[in-house]
């Protein structure tokens, strides 16, 4: 399991698109904590609004673009290596649970130290890091990286998953946020389900988004074992 989620940690560092990602977050960080007293300055904010003031683009940016950013970048974790045959020969190395475990690792860090490269950025200005947002931050992503990983074990071909990640990815925080927001009583209670409900709140609920992503997970590792390569 090291081993494959070593090497798929620093196969996300290469390549354009990973590029691309790492720097969109590190230049939303920089620029929302360097003009968060702009804003707080033209704009009249709640105590609790005003300390977070730095964050608030890059939560933002997560919130609205995470799940497009992990899969478009780790959609094929899974079916590209049995599209493209190299399964057979990963599970003749080690056992189907260390494969897809090691996935996840390996993507996890690498969203981790992203994550927390950025927060340091922000922290130059923020004079402090907020680690109660932090750990929200991480929560969601590693929610969203379980979907991805489900999604990849579902579906077998690469081409359907990259499309599937584009529609996921813009549909999905739209309809959470609708359904964490909306007053329709036969649709309000599939909020209890979306993180976004967790995320909204200032307390600790947050740890259950972790166990949805274990969930996930095990839903995941059910369905691989039991797949013919």
């Amino acid at each position: 399991m090291y081993v494959i989620s070593k090497r798929e940690f620093f196969n996300l560092f290469k390549g354009i698109r990973s590029i691309i990602m790492i720097a969109i977050l590190f230049i939303t960080s920089y620029y929302s904590a360097k003009f968060s007293n702009v804003f707080m300055s033209e704009i009249e904010f709640s105590s609790k609004e005003a300390e977070n003031i730095h964050t608030a683009g890059l939560l933002m940016l997560i919130l609205t673009f995470g799940l497009l950013f992990v899969m478009s970048l780790s959609h094929d974790s899974i079916n590209r290596e049995t599209h493209e045959r190299t399964m057979r020969f990963l599970v003749t190395r080690t056992s189907r649970t260390s494969i897809l475990y090691g996935k996840f690792l390996g993507i996890w860090l690498f969203w981790f130290v992203c994550v927390t490269v950025s927060f340091l950025l922000i922290s130059i200005f923020a004079h402090k890091i907020d680690i109660f947002i932090f750990l929200q931050t991480i929560s969601l992503l590693t929610y969203y990286i379980a979907l991805t990983i489900l999604l990849s074990v579902l579906i077998l071909k690469p081409g359907y998953t990259m499309f599937l990640g584009v529609l996921v990815g813009l549909s999905f925080p739209i309809f959470w946020f609708w359904i964490t927001f909306t007053s329709n009583i036969w649709v309000s209670w599939i909020k209890l389900i979306t993180p976004f409900y967790y995320l909204e709140r200032n307390d600790y609920t947050f740890i259950v988004i972790f166990l949805f992503a274990g969930v996930m997970l095990f839903m995941a590792n059910l369905i691989f074992k039991r797949r013919a390569f």
